[in-house]
Formats: C-alpha cells, sequence, structure tokens
C-alpha cells in the first residue's frame, strides 16, 4: 500500500495536480466505509470489507489533495446473510460482472477549521456521477482523522431498477466514510 501511495504521489507531481501534496497511509484498522438504504420498510445498513484507498494530501494546500479509493463491491456485508446476497447480487451491484466501486476525490475546499467541501467522481457498474459533500479533517501531527457522508440515488447506476426491486429499495443510499491515515515516512 505504502508503494502505491508513493507512486501515487509521484503521478500526481510529475502531472503538476499534486506536487505539494505528500503521501498518506490509511490505517484500516481505524476506518470504514458504510452504506445506508431504506428497503422493505426499514433502514438497512451494511459495511464494505475489503478496500484501499491512496491519499496526497498537504494541510497547508488542501486544494492539492487527491485520493483514491478502490472498494471491492462483493466485499459488502448487510446487517443479515439474505440481504448481503441480494445487494451483491446482479439485480442490485451485480458484483461478479462489476467487481470494483470507485471514489475518486477531485478537489478539496476549506470551509475554515476541519470543515471541507469535497468534490469526487464516484464509480458504480461502469457509471460515474459526481458528488458534493462536507466532510471534517482533522490533522494532529503526523495523523489524520476524516469523516464524512454522501447520498447517491442508486437508480443512476443502474442499481435494483428492474423488476420489484424498483419498488421496495429507496432510491437514496447514504455512504459514509470514516478513515484514519498518517504521513507516508519520507
Amino acid at each position: 500500500m505504502r508503494r502505491r501511495a508513493i507512486l501515487l504521489a509521484g503521478v500526481l507531481a510529475a502531472s503538476g495536480l499534486g506536487a505539494a501534496a505528500p503521501p498518506w497511509v490509511v490505517i484500516r484498522e481505524g476506518s470504514t466505509i458504510d452504506m445506508t438504504v431504506r428497503a422493505l420498510g426499514g433502514s438497512h445498513r451494511g459495511r464494505f470489507d475489503d478496500w484501499h484507498g491512496d491519499i496526497a494530501f498537504d494541510p497547508a494546500s488542501p486544494g492539492a489533495t487527491r485520493a483514491t479509493v478502490v472498494v471491492q463491491a462483493a466485499s459488502l456485508r448487510m446487517n443479515s446473510s439474505v440481504l448481503t446476497s441480494r445487494a451483491v447480487g446482479p439485480a442490485m451491484l451485480d458484483a461478479a460482472r462489476y467487481p470494483v466501486i470507485r471514489f475518486e476525490l477531485r478537489s478539496l475546499q476549506s470551509l475554515g477549521g476541519d470543515r471541507y467541501t469535497a468534490r469526487a467522481d464516484v464509480s458504480v457498474k461502469g457509471r460515474t456521477r459526481p458528488v458534493t459533500f462536507p466532510l471534517d479533517l482533522r490533522v494532529t501531527g503526523e495523523q489524520a482523522h476524516l469523516t464524512g457522508a454522501f447520498t447517491l440515488d442508486r437508480t443512476e447506476f443502474g442499481i435494483g431498477t428492474t423488476g420489484a426491486w424498483n419498488r421496495l429499495v429507496g432510491r437514496e443510499v447514504t455512504v459514509r466514510v470514516a478513515l484514519q491515515a498518517r504521513r507516508a515516512p519520507a
């Protein structure tokens, strides 16, 4: 993972996009990617277990921040095994045909203090859509902690749009991210 972060920083530096943004390493033990959706008369929560992230971030220049998070769609675990099977199956995420969900942070704008506005692209099932959302980012020495959430319309990604699922599952899916990272060693 460290090698990927350094490679990403090198690519960004060569392109001029992130020349001032050093790489950070995600601390998986303190990080989560969760989702919530209304379905079948209730709220259902899931967590992605298999993912990795590459981050280039300079607290003094948040506009130069770039991040990529790659999630294995089949790693989604809902609050029941039946829901998990349906969520990763052909009618929903179709993890067999579309194994990767991708998040690309394009910009981070400071709102003052620890508050930021993030602009990113999310790709699911071969479709990419922009998202803009607020996040909190605290940096203490060599450690950073980020929390944020955004809402997607599942139908824009072709998730659950055929058959009964379109009526049984809410259109809005809320994704919550909590990441801990440390500055990569020089």
